[in-house]
């Protein structure tokens, strides 16, 4: 399991020796994503669209919402079937299932137009030219990887830990 760690860091220079830091403490680069105002060097592994916007969470939500409004629809076909159709148990399934997927291709079409609800709080700092670092970590090495960060760099701020970190992205 893997805990997301968040750093303010003051500008592009800083978040190359943080990466080449990051490297050497043996984390790797698909763990490591930097978002900035303005696009970074092509060498620097940005952020990509699970970690900018809502999209994980937005087809999370949608798949529950959908199969449930699919499991209903289904119960509803099963109590008052349609006239000349006989449905079967089996439509139940289909239907939940067929709702849940439908309802995370919608909600999460949607999610993806939203701004990541986690990074609003670094947006003011972004704007102002600042770089974001974000790190997924394993659990056992949060506090050495926090420790290290602290001690090397005082003027970089912790912005905190996320407490799960989604196994898809």
């Amino acid at each position: 399991m893997r805990r997301r760690l968040y750093f303010m860091l003051p500008d592009t220079v800083s978040a190359r020796e943080m990466l080449n830091e990051l490297l050497l403490a043996r984390v790797e680069e698909r763990y490591i994503h930097f978002v900035a105002r303005h696009s970074l060097p092509a060498d620097m592994p940005e952020a990509n669209v699970f970690q900018k916007t809502d999209l994980i969470h937005g087809m999370e939500l949608g798949m529950v919402v959908g199969g449930a409004s699919g499991l209903l629809a289904g119960i509803l076909l099963l109590l008052f079937p349609l006239e000349g159709i006989e449905l079967r148990t089996i439509a139940l399934l289909v239907s939940g299932v067929g709702g849940a997927l439908f309802g995370s291709w919608v909600s999460g079409m949607v999610a993806a137009a939203i701004p990541n609800s986690r990074l609003k709080a670094f947006a003011p700092e972004i704007d102002s030219g600042k770089v974001l670092l974000i790190v997924d970590v394993p659990l056992s090495r949060v506090t050495q990887i926090e420790q290290m960060i602290a001690t090397r760099h005082p003027a970089y701020r912790f912005g905190g830990v996320e407490p799960h970190v989604p196994a898809f992205p």
